[in-house]
């Protein structure tokens, strides 16, 4: 028997090759949600010693484009924008989760929340903003 539907959305987003990179890992995939981790490691650290604030940013955009992504419509980022609010090092590990806020048409607004998972705190928080175009990269009228 051949995979879902939601088995190929999954299958598809996991092939990120930025987030392999990085060595991010989708963990959680659901209609308008996700959640993405990353441990920090000495190379992504800026020269304070500090988790550079582009591999911050690039993880919540992960964790945006996976949930905004997670029906199998192509989506796209118009407007992100970033709070960073804490500061995190070599060794943590973060987690990135994206929720649904709203939608409306083909724009729909997302939360994201990153933090640092040894002490819990929220490091960065953005609200991002995606358009959906009319264009599947798994149908939606597929058949198992």
């Amino acid at each position: 028997m051949g995979k879902t539907r939601e088995e190929k959305i999954n299958d598809y987003i996991q092939q990120d090759p930025f987030a392999q990179f990085l060595g991010a890992k989708v963990e959680v995939l659901g209609p308008g949600h996700s959640r993405v981790t990353l441990t920090i490691n000495d190379d992504m650290v800026n020269f304070h010693g500090i988790t550079h604030g582009g591999v911050v940013f690039s993880l919540g955009d992960m964790a945006f484009a996976a949930a905004s992504n997670s029906c199998g419509q192509m989506a796209v980022a118009l407007n992100v924008g970033m709070n960073f609010l804490k500061a995190t090092r070599s060794g943590d590990r973060l987690i990135a989760e994206a929720i649904e806020q709203s939608q409306s048409g083909p724009t729909a607004l997302y939360d994201i929340s990153i933090k640092n998972d040894r002490t819990g705190e929220i490091v960065a928080k953005s609200q991002d903003l995606v358009y959906r175009k009319k264009e599947w990269f798994v149908p939606n009228n597929e058949v198992n």
